[in-house]
């Protein structure tokens, strides 16, 4: 009989991509996947390491299973993913629950190390393999309607806060040819949508071609005209004129781009590394809005960052009022060993943090909901994900702006996948509310 896994999955997109990827793994080393971790005789958790609370909230989990561990004293639990990498060392130490610990790299080595957790010991698998893409693993997907896929790995640009590239290390790109296969099967399979993922798919480049992430998605977008093609996530530096024009070239292409700001002060960003000036930044915004009068823009915006003073604050306040994003990931500021920042004066009070935080989330959430007002009496194409949290009545979908869509579906006649037309009659910051269109 075979042994089944549970797995959790924490963080950013690429974290659900690499979930994908170890289900395929693992299943084809002849393990059983199940939704059940009290039945598990493996309990998995692909953690993420970008911010305190996220790790805080792994470790809390963990004692959580602890109560698992002693009903089944077969039972192992491991960590996989960047916390794995960032506290290898420690981790083992701290919490006797962790029998193997497994980095981003060295997902294929996932049944050796089950095995050598088996006879006793502990399993660990941490290194940074330069080369590691995934190309030949199909991931297993679960979903049948939305497809992530990862085009490259790693991160090139060392922002001072974040532990990204010493966790998950530097770029390396998938070929081309292999992506534009896996979307043409999916789309084969049934899928009406793709995700790209990457740190900063800006910077996508085919090392055998020499294709970059605007050529990409030309051909993607030729190659499967049916379906919608999004992306995330993109740095402002290499945001290019060719890739907005290609975006702005293809019906299949959603209008939708996160672009993180992270701070409107020029010496702000300067002391994060982001290799761009606010200036810079708003004339990329003015160049997507030209091209694509109708986009959607969110972004990420740290509150607090070391050495942050008020007249910094209200820079940043000053780009959220000019730039007018439809959503943001607003977090306060938290030092994480490792990186430049580390070592940089944590000097902003946790309680001014938590204020100039609150001062912007109030911001946005304003014109949020100004902008969705404005959505009043459009109509827009929405492809079905399911049923509304709040009401079995009623469907939810998304936008080719990412809206979260919610309409009336009593009967259930449509049907998950499928795009409909609805007319939005009201909104909140965060939803679209309408009718079908037949």
């Amino acid at each position: 009989m075979p042994k089944k896994v549970y797995i959790e999955t924490y963080g950013c997109q690429m974290n659900l991509g690499d979930t994908e990827i170890v289900r395929s793994v693992l299943v084809d080393a002849g393990y059983e996947m199940t939704d059940s971790a009290e039945s598990a005789d493996y309990i998995l958790m692909n953690t993420c390491s970008v911010r305190d609370n996220a790790e805080r909230k792994i470790l809390e989990k963990l004692t959580h299973f602890k109560r698992f561990k002693k009903k089944n004293r077969n039972l192992r639990v491991g960590l996989l993913g960047c916390m794995a990498k960032r506290m290898r060392e420690t981790i083992f130490e701290q919490r006797d629950i962790v029998d193997l610990v497994v980095g981003p790299d060295e997902y294929r080595r996932l049944p050796e190390i089950f095995a050598i957790a088996e006879g006793g010991e502990k399993g660990i698998a941490v290194r940074l393999i330069t080369a590691e893409t995934y190309d030949d693993i199909e991931p297993l997907r679960t979903d049948g309607r939305s497809a992530w896929i990862a085009i490259m790995r790693g991160c090139n640009n060392f922002c001072s806060y974040c532990i990204v590239p010493y966790t998950r290390g530097r770029e390396r790109s998938r070929p081309a040819d292999s992506l534009v296969k896996e979307i043409e099967k999916l789309a084969r399979d049934g899928y009406r949508e793709v995700t790209m993922l990457g740190q900063n798919v800006n910077s996508y480049r085919d090392e055998t071609t020499g294709a970059d992430f605007a050529d990409l998605l030309a051909r993607t977008a030729e190659a499967v005209p049916d379906m919608w093609i999004r992306y995330v996530t993109s740095h402002p530096r290499d945001m290019s004129d060719r890739l907005i024009e290609t975006m702005a070239r293809f019906g299949n292409i959603c209008k939708y781009i996160h672009l993180p700001v992270q701070s409107g002060s020029d010496r702000v960003l300067s002391m994060m590394n982001r290799g761009y000036t606010a200036e810079h930044y708003l004339g990329r915004i003015k160049k997507i809005r030209e091209a694509m009068p109708n986009v959607a823009l969110s972004t990420d915006i740290i509150a607090g960052f070391p050495g942050e003073t008020l007249d910094d604050h209200r820079r940043t306040l000053e780009i959220l009022e000019q730039v007018r994003y439809d959503g943001a990931y607003m977090f306060r500021y938290s030092p994480r060993e490792g990186t430049k920042a580390w070592d940089m004066p944590d000097d902003v009070p946790e309680e001014e943090k938590i204020r100039r935080l609150n001062e912007i989330i109030d911001l946005q959430q304003k014109i949020s909901k100004e902008i969705n007002k404005g959505e009043t009496g459009r109509l827009h194409k929405v492809l079905v994900e399911g049923e509304s949290k709040r009401s079995k009545e009623d469907s939810q979908g998304r936008s080719d702006t990412n809206k979260l869509v919610i309409f009336p579906n009593p009967d259930g006649a449509i049907k998950v996948g499928e795009f409909v037309k609805v007319r939005i009659q009201r909104s909140t910051a965060a939803t679209l509310f309408g009718e079908i269109v037949k």
